[in-house]
């Protein structure tokens, strides 16, 4: 074969052909086959050489996209082991159920979605029946990732085994009675049944990969067995669009994730209309995830297309297959026979032969209904494959109708997700197609009943049957708290004392606490440190030798850094995880961790820091997700506030987090000042979320990077730290310049850094304008404001209950002036519970670069600014005459 003219140049140009007179012969077949055969041919030989060398383990490019066929055999199909006729009833059943629960919900206008469970049933069944292991199993069974639309066929077949009443899937998406079903899958509102929240579109892939990976890890650090555990994700076409749906296909591969697999339902459809209207979405993902080097198996097409695969000697039915674009293939789906032999068939002459010999029933079986995600032997046939399949993670790529058995008037409708109900005539027609016995005058109320085989009958004996074989029921959550014992004091003792003349940031007063919570006999091994790739930022350098990152494959290099004491150190068995440019990655990391007490009866502390910016501002989702699945740990925004990060600018500059965080139910929200007041919250989070009686909260904690002295704890104050504010100091405590008796009095309040702004604008107050401040340590503006939101609830009860905040401030002379790095939203949380005058000072606005000083003067909360604002407040009560402000501002060049 003589090379084409303007051929460019390649990478085989680069190395030296041993034996070009072999090289130029295997050329020459190829032109010889090509104009003795036709193009076609030599494709076809082609693809079949490289499909070979793959399965050869040849050291060649991957073959990205395969034809548009399955990926295993009609003749390689291994035995079905079930009782196909019986599952065939049991998803009918499920099928009914799902189909009526979202219909009678209607009537209350609470929706629901039928169409996608309709396509996927037999997805689950499939899996419900042979694959997916429960909690009763060794180990801790599977975890299942269940998409969110097709919660009702979930709750249908819990019905089904008597898990769920009828009074329940009555109660579908009516939960504030205490008896209902929540619309997706949400462990928080049904904590027995749902392990994983999923239907924010895009994290139940993300979280899948993850918890894969964790399971691995906790294997590899000798925590718990975890080799029988597999994790399935069941996901939409359409989902796949979400970036986080793919984000973390490389990790999964790089780390050989065979304990993963991820079922994908193309019904080619998306809530509007079709994924891929001019494309073919499953050829995209196939090549998608085989890139990523994921193995790929297809299920597309169902056992009718047999006869059609046998007669297409010429391969034009594949080549038609693979030029049709998805939105057409969907109008084939709805059309008659006369239609699809004129677009389909009719576009050449081999496909017109092909179809003259092929009855019209035939067409439209293969056409409107047969499709290998449809056909339990077919959807069988993959999932051994995928669990058979070492060294990598698996996709399915199942292709399905979209509203299948639900009639002409949903199958393949763009508007089939918005579609809640059907008609009784609609019912019935189904009933007749799906072969159950429930007769005309269970309608006679013009309600559409409910069906049950009964409690003892043939079809939940054997669903019983396999559950019990394959572990209990599924899917299940199950929780057998084992509490934590408490660390030695010896490990907060440092933080506690201070720091003497010793400047320290809280970023890193934090990580030297739990270093030495790391080395804790009982519990420093379920300590996980999680990052992502800023661990120098944060000081935590000093954990790589002695922790270790967490590497399935160890560390297969002599680090560059070898030689010195801190050098980077990776393991199997690792406790770091660190997890590259990727908060989504590392909260998805987070999430498993936090979770594992639950999935896995193994509590594991988990503490995931990060720039404060790039928390909750970019993954608050994934918090909620975190809070639906009750997670416990800490999340740590480190270099936290407006002003502290120097020379970072707008978009590192974090004013907002806190805001941001109040308003997750789960998240305690702390900004804490001192080290010491780190200690004794983190002691307290460990007690709350791991002691006797756990709560199922999260914490959030903000650190900063200025280094300062750390003061000593004074005593009894511990109690004014977790609730969120406690009297630091007085006015009278000053040695050098305390203010004379009848000074007027002000409440300086301050979180995080911004003490010590407060703390020299008292000393200034005090020598420059004779004003008493006292000091306040506002640990929590969140905790103040949930205390308080309580009381307001009692007292719609009748019960009187103060709130914290207005006790604690009980007394205090003269006006409060609450200052922060943050904006002042984040203060003004407590206002309305403050009975004396409350102003607040605040970072509003966006960021910059500069200095602190600089920022803080730009913001107006540095110590002389606080000095000008108390002054005015003091003014405005008239207890300063209102030339001191003026005064004041041209002094300080305000």
């Amino acid at each position: 074969m003589s090379d084409p003219v303007g051929k460019l140049p390649s990478e085989l140009d680069q190395l030296p052909d041993r034996d070009t007179e072999e090289t130029a012969e295997w050329a020459a077949s190829l032109d010889a086959v090509a104009k003795a055969a036709g193009t076609r041919r030599a494709e076809y030989l082609l693809r079949r050489t490289l499909q070979h060398a793959e399965a050869a383990g040849l050291a060649l490019p991957k073959l990205l996209e395969t034809d548009y066929v399955n990926t295993i055999p009609t003749a390689a199909e291994p035995e079905f082991p079930g009782d196909e006729a019986m599952e065939a009833r049991i998803t009918a059943w499920n099928r009914w159920n799902a189909a009526a629960m979202v219909t009678r919900g209607s009537k209350y206008g609470v929706g629901g979605h039928i169409a996608t469970f309709a396509s996927a049933a037999w997805l689950y069944e499939t899996g419900f029946q042979h694959f997916f292991r429960g909690k009763e199993a060794d180990g801790s069974g599977d975890q299942l990732y269940i998409q969110g639309h097709a919660s009702p066929g979930i709750y249908a077949r819990a019905f089904l085994d008597g898990r769920v009443s009828e009074q329940q899937l009555d109660n579908f998406r009516q939960e504030s009675g205490g008896n209902g079903l929540p619309s997706y899958p949400h462990p928080r509102r049904l904590p027995w049944l749902w392990e994983f929240p999923t239907v924010s579109m895009g994290l139940g892939p993300l979280s899948a990969i993850y918890q894969a990976r964790f399971n691995r890890y906790l294997q590899n650090r000798s925590i718990k067995d975890t080799a029988n555990s597999h994790v399935w994700a069941f996901l939409g076409d359409g989902e796949m669009d979400e970036p986080e749906s793919t984000a973390a296909l490389a990790l999964a591969s790089r780390e050989q994730l065979d304990n993963l697999t991820f079922v994908i339902n193309c019904n080619l459809q998306r809530l509007d209309g079709p994924v891929r209207a001019n494309f073919r979405v499953v050829q995209e993902l196939e090549a998608q995830f085989r890139g990523a080097g994921w193995n790929v198996i297809k299920s597309l097409w169902g056992s009718a297309w047999d006869e059609l695969f046998q007669l297409d000697t010429t391969g034009a039915l594949v080549r038609r297959l693979r030029e049709v674009p998805d939105a057409q293939f969907q109008t084939y789906a709805t059309r008659d026979v006369a239609y699809i032999r004129q677009h389909f068939f009719g576009a050449n002459a081999e496909l017109v032969q092909l179809a003259g010999v092929l009855s019209d029933a035939k067409i439209a079986e293969c056409f409107h209904s047969s499709r290998g995600g449809h056909e339990p032997r077919k959807v069988y046939a993959a999932y051994k494959a995928a669990l058979e399949h070492k060294g990598a993670p698996t996709v399915i790529l199942a292709q399905t109708v979209k509203g299948y058995t639900l009639g002409a008037g949903f199958e393949s409708k763009n508007a089939n997700h918005q579609m809640k109900k059907l008609t009784i005539d609609e019912f019935k027609d189904m009933r007749d197609l799906l072969g159950l016995p429930i007769p005309d005058s269970a309608f006679a109320d013009g309600v559409v009943p409910y069906g049950h085989p009964g409690a003892n009958s043939p079809e939940v004996r054997y669903l019983n049957e396999r559950r019990a074989a394959l572990g209990g029921p599924a899917p299940a959550r199950k929780v057998k708290h084992v509490a934590l014992p408490a660390p030695a004091e010896r490990s907060f003792a440092p933080l506690l004392k201070g720091s003497g003349k010793q400047e320290m940031a809280t970023t890193m007063a934090f990580v030297r606490l739990v270093k030495d919570l790391m080395r804790d006999k009982e519990t420093g091994k379920r300590w996980v440190p999680i990052v992502p790739d800023e661990a120098r930022t944060f000081g935590m350098e000093s954990l790589f030798p002695s922790a270790g990152i967490y590497s399935p494959l160890g560390q297969t290099y002599e680090p560059v850094d070898r030689d010195q004491l801190m050098y980077y150190k990776e393991a199997k068995d690792g406790q770091i995880l660190n997890e590259g440019i990727t908060e989504a990655g590392a909260m998805a990391d987070f999430i498993a961790a936090c979770t594992s007490y639950a999935t896995h009866g193994e509590p594991m502390i988990p503490f995931y820091i990060f720039y404060s910016m790039f928390g909750w501002q970019r993954t608050a989702d994934q918090m909620w997700q975190l809070a639906d699945q009750l997670g416990k740990g800490f999340i740590v925004g480190a270099t936290a506030g407006r002003t502290t990060l120097t020379g970072e600018g707008l978009q590192h500059a974090d004013g907002h987090s806190h805001l941001i965080a109040s308003t997750n139910p789960a998240s305690l929200n702390y900004d804490p000042a001192f080290a010491y007041e780190i200690a004794v919250i983190v002691k307290d989070g460990l007690r709350r979320m791991y002691g006797e009686k756990p709560e199922d909260v999260f914490y959030y904690l903000t650190v900063y990077n200025e280094p300062k002295p750390q003061p000593a704890m004074p005593e009894g104050v511990e109690e004014g730290i977790i609730k969120g504010l406690y009297r630091f100091n007085t006015a009278a405590d000053l040695a050098d310049a305390a203010p004379a008796a009848d000074a007027p009095k002000i409440q300086l309040m301050a979180s995080g850094t911004a003490i010590h702004w407060v703390l020299e604008a008292q000393k200034l107050l005090a020598a420059d304008w004779n004003v008493a401040a006292d000091v306040w340590s506002a640990t929590s503006w969140g905790e103040l404001r949930r205390d308080a939101l309580e009381c307001d609830e009692a007292l719609l009860r009748g019960e009187l209950r103060t709130p914290y905040v207005t006790r604690a401030l009980e007394g205090a002379a003269g006006p409060v002036l609450a200052v922060s790095d943050w904006m002042r939203q984040v203060p003004d949380q407590i206002s309305q519970w403050v009975e004396q005058d409350y102003t607040s000072l605040g970072t509003d606005g966006f960021g910059l670069s500069d200095t602190r000083e600089g920022a803080r003067r730009h913001f107006g909360v540095d110590a002389q600014s606080i000095v000008v604002a108390s002054l005015a407040q003091l003014a405005r009560r008239g207890e300063v005459p209102a030339s001191s402000v003026k005064e004041a501002r041209e002094r300080y060049g305000l």
